[in-house]
């Protein structure tokens, strides 16, 4: 049992297969922004949700969620993204007299 595990140890030390390492390198980092809608005492659940899915493409239960969540927390992540992405939602959600911002 001995030599086996010395056996191990030196294999380890100096193994017999040499292993090459790829490295995968970002040259270029997109920036990803996010658009973040605020809560306000103006617009209705209704009025925010089919905004969300008018303009931001969500989903029902998406747009939903998120409403809540402006709601109790005052504000929500509600796109991520690049700034040509991000910025033609924010316009349109301030069109609609809605709270955005893009951070």
């Amino acid at each position: 049992m001995a030599t086996f595990i010395q056996n191990s140890i030196r294999d380890y030390e100096d193994p017999k297969r040499k292993y090459e390492e790829d490295v995968l390198v970002l040259d270029e980092v997109d920036d990803v922004y996010k658009l973040i809608l605020h809560n306000d005492d103006i617009h209705t659940f209704d009025e925010v949700i089919n905004a969300l899915i008018e303009i931001c493409n969500h989903d029902l239960l998406q747009a939903e969620q998120c409403t809540m969540l402006v709601h109790y927390k005052g504000k929500c992540t509600v796109k991520t993204g690049s700034m040509d992405l991000l910025k033609p939602m924010h316009e349109k959600l301030i069109a609609r007299s809605l709270t955005s911002e893009i951070v």
